[in-house]
C-alpha cells in the first residue's frame, strides 16, 4: 500500500466498442483515504496515459512517471488518471482506425470528469498546485479538460502547468484561434510540449491520415501563446517510458 499510486478513475464509464456513456457520475478515487492525505499538500502532478492501456498498464505508466520525476528531484505526490482507453480492436490493423476514433471520443468525454476532480480538489485546498502530464492520447483528455474548465471564469489559473509527451492532438491546438486562449486562461505558469520527429507511432498515424499533423511529431506550427514552449526529444520509441528516460528536468 505504501508504494501504491493514488488514482482518479473512470474505468467502466464508457463503452469500449462505441464510446457510449454508461455512467453519469464524474469519477471515483482509489484508495479514497489517500486523497484525504493529499489534500493538504503543496502540489500534486496528475499523469494521464494514452491509448491501449488497461487498468494494469495504466498503473505501470503512473509508476514510471513517479520514478522518473523522483529521479529528477521532484518531491511532490504523483496521481494517476485511469480511463477506458483500451478500446476494442486497437491491436488489429483492420480495426485500429475505429479503435482510435472511439478512443479519441472517450478521451474527449473524460475532460468533464478530470475537470470536475480538479475543481473539487481545489475547493479542499485552494492553494494547491495541480500539474498535468499527458502522454499520446492523454493530450486529448487534457485539452478537453481545459475546455471544460474554461467555461467558468473562476477557474482562471486553476492548473499550474501542462506537460505533453508524444501528443496526438493536432499541431494547431495551441493556436489562439483554436484552444490557445483557453489554455492561456486556465494554465498559470507554462505549457511544455515534448515532441519527437522520430516518433514512429505518430509518424505512422500521420502517414495514414489517421491523425493529421500531431503536435507530438514536429511540434506546433504557426501562432501560439506566451505560456507555451516546446522541446525536441529523441526517445527510443513512442512509449511513455522512452520519453521519461530522456526527460532532463521537471517541472
Amino acid at each position: 500500500m505504501k508504494n501504491q499510486i493514488p488514482r482518479i478513475s473512470t474505468r467502466g464509464y464508457y463503452d469500449l466498442n462505441t464510446g457510449r456513456t454508461f455512467k453519469t457520475t464524474t469519477y471515483f478515487l482509489y484508495p479514497k483515504k489517500s486523497f484525504d492525505r493529499l489534500a493538504p499538500k503543496k502540489e500534486i502532478t496528475i499523469m494521464i496515459h494514452g491509448l491501449r492501456n488497461d487498468k494494469k498498464a495504466a498503473v505501470s505508466k503512473f509508476m514510471i512517471a513517479k520514478r522518473r520525476l523522483q529521479q529528477l528531484g521532484y518531491k511532490h505526490p504523483i496521481v494517476g488518471f485511469s480511463y477506458d482507453s483500451n478500446t476494442k480492436g486497437a491491436y488489429l490493423k483492420k480495426h485500429e482506425l475505429k479503435a482510435l476514433r472511439i478512443g479519441e471520443l472517450i478521451a474527449r468525454k473524460n475532460g468533464r470528469n478530470l475537470s470536475q476532480f480538479i475543481v473539487d480538489f481545489k475547493k479542499q485546498n485552494p492553494q494547491i498546485k495541480i500539474r498535468l502530464i499527458g502522454h499520446s492520447l492523454g493530450s486529448s483528455v487534457i485539452i478537453s479538460t481545459v475546455q471544460n474548465l474554461a467555461q467558468e471564469k473562476k477557474n482562471k489559473n486553476i492548473v499550474e502547468s501542462i506537460h505533453f509527451f508524444g501528443a496526438s492532438i493536432p499541431n494547431d491546438s495551441i493556436n489562439p484561434k483554436k484552444f490557445g486562449k483557453k489554455l492561456q486562461k486556465i494554465v498559470k505558469s507554462k505549457i511544455i510540449n515534448y515532441f519527437s520527429p522520430w516518433d514512429e507511432v505518430l509518424q505512422y498515424a500521420n502517414d495514414k491520415y489517421k491523425i493529421i499533423n500531431p503536435l507530438g511529431l514536429y511540434g506546433s506550427t504557426g501562432k501560439t501563446i506566451l505560456k507555451y514552449s516546446q522541446i525536441k526529444l529523441k526517445p527510443k520509441n513512442h512509449k511513455f517510458a522512452s520519453y521519461a528516460t530522456v526527460l532532463e528536468k521537471f517541472p
